[in-house]
């Protein structure tokens, strides 16, 4: 029975999945966008949202509490001064995973796990654009080719 077994332990020891988590989250930090397994996203959305959250405030004490996660002076340095100045006005959410499929070798269901600010194609553009009129396909006559023809 798994009664109160909260957590996926992606059949690992808990200090392989601390190591494997923190590696990914900087990896998800630096490179914004990694291909992964949906359980190992899974895992990885819990770890890595709560310090996307304590980015928010630059502090002493929150850069020394996320190093203790990530361990990567490159990582930290990109989530206090680039990512969390993106993602400042969000309440939560920082996150998507897209599922692409299973793996070849062993059927794993695969996914894309990215930050949700930094995906150039899903950010709706909110500058004003320009529209063309709205054409329909049939052929209208013109009013000189109708007189013409009468």
């Amino acid at each position: 029975m798994r009664h109160g077994k909260k957590i996926n332990h992606l059949g690992r020891t808990s200090s392989h999945r601390e190591a494997m988590l923190s590696n990914m989250a900087a990896s998800l930090i630096l490179n914004k966008r990694i291909n992964t397994t949906v359980a190992k996203a899974k895992a990885l959305r819990k770890y890595v949202e709560p310090l996307l959250t304590k980015s928010k405030e630059d502090s002493t004490h929150s850069r020394r509490t996320v190093f203790s996660y990530l361990q990567d002076k490159d990582a930290v340095t990109e989530l206090f001064r680039d990512v969390a100045a993106k993602i400042a006005d969000r309440p939560g959410g920082y996150t998507r995973i897209i599922k692409t499929g299973n793996r070849l070798g062993d059927a794993a269901e695969m996914c894309m796990m990215e930050l949700v600010d930094y995906n150039t194609l899903m950010v709706k553009d909110t500058s004003p654009s320009t529209k063309k009129a709205k054409t329909t396909r049939r052929g209208r006559t013109k009013k000189s080719d109708a007189d013409a023809i009468a």
